[in-house]
């Protein structure tokens, strides 16, 4: 856990996972870069009468943090043309440095509370030409929680569900396959004997909630069909950033594959769309 009030970047908390890597950019271009910036918000971790899940609604903003956006740093960085922050930011929506990023990264958002003022922000911020990345959320509970706030951000957009035929999934990495193929699973609930040709076999060894099974992309689209919101939905691409030293089948299979090559075409999507 951190200071919420006082925290402002990935390097001031320790790793979580195998450590982070350091890097520098040249002098007198510290800011001429891609910075990763993640926000803070509040979550409901109490529910409402009859809620269920208890354990994970206790989980929030701060999931995956700081490894997995040093890590995801550092690989933009050593796998393309970009040049990263090394130190990535953290924010809430209502500071005026959010403004300074043309991405905002959310994680584990589906039991997001935002107030007012945070909704004024981000609808602001999107409008402006602002993009949001999220990601790491599970079931139809923790969606329905999550699109009831952006609703109120964004009243009048609907969601569109992506196919793997979208650019984004070419972008870069060339990605076009089942989605079923594309689904990042929590190390520590990861099935290692999945077989992805068997229909009754399991990514995971926990049942994360009714409609979690399946993987969706799904997007908020302005007027001219550029991305303002990009979701991932029931997939765990994060943990393939942060735990990439644990397990060497786990990066092999997961962060090599699928969550690093993901990461970068939405970014580099978003950034050039």
């Amino acid at each position: 856990m951190v200071n919420e009030d006082e925290i402002r970047t990935a390097r001031e908390v320790e790793s979580h996972s195998s450590g982070t890597p350091n890097w520098t950019n040249a002098p007198g271009f510290e800011d001429d870069v891609f910075t990763f910036v993640r926000v803070i918000f509040q979550s409901d971790s109490q529910g409402r009468a009859g809620a269920g899940r208890s354990w994970f609604r206790r989980l929030g903003w701060w999931v995956d943090y700081p490894d997995a956006d040093l890590n995801f740093s550092y690989r933009l960085q050593q796998l393309t043309s970009m040049k990263t922050d090394p130190d990535a930011r953290v924010v809430r929506l209502t500071d005026p440095m959010a403004v300074r990023y043309p991405l905002l990264y959310m994680e584990h958002a589906g039991y997001m509370r935002l107030t007012e003022d945070e909704i004024a922000a981000l609808r602001k911020y999107l409008l402006n030409g602002g993009v949001l990345f999220v990601n790491d959320f599970w079931g139809s509970e923790e969606w329905n929680g999550f699109a009831a706030e952006i609703k109120k951000v964004l009243p009048e957009r609907a969601w569109t569900d992506l196919t793997t035929d979208h650019p984004v999934f070419s972008c870069v990495y060339d990605l076009r396959r089942p989605m079923s193929r594309l689904q990042v699973p929590t190390i520590q609930f990861w099935n290692e004997d999945y077989n992805p040709n068997d229909p009754h076999s399991e990514l995971q060894t926990i049942f994360r909630g009714e409609g979690s099974r399946e993987m969706h992309v799904r997007a908020v689209l302005d007027d001219r069909q550029r991305m303002m919101i990009l979701a991932i939905h029931n997939s765990d691409v994060s943990d393939g950033w942060e735990r990439e030293g644990e397990n060497e089948l786990y990066f092999k299979q997961y962060s090599e594959r699928i969550a690093y090559p993901l990461g970068i075409n939405i970014i580099f999507y978003m950034m050039t769309h």
